[in-house]
């Protein structure tokens, strides 16, 4: 299994979750927020922190996975 990254910034990060159709949609303070309406609506909220904590990462991921129904690993494997 890939392992997750320990070097991403949250902008880094939501430039590569736009593979799944993700778009920011508003940014407040050092939070982005970013929404996709594929397979329904879902909003994601990601601290623009460098580097990203990996626990707070790897909720987003998890969160990113649930709602396009795949696993983590999978999510995993299509960013990185």
């Amino acid at each position: 299994m890939k392992k997750i990254p320990r070097d991403i910034t949250g902008y880094e990060l939501s430039k590569l979750i736009g593979q799944f159709g993700y778009q920011i949609t508003r940014q407040t303070g050092s939070h982005i927020r970013l929404t996709t309406i594929e397979n329904g609506i879902h909003h994601v909220t990601i601290p623009n922190h460098n580097p990203l904590k990996i626990g707070t990462l790897s909720n987003i991921l998890s969160d990113i996975a649930d709602h396009f129904q795949l696993s983590k690993k999978d999510i995993l494997e299509k960013l990185f």
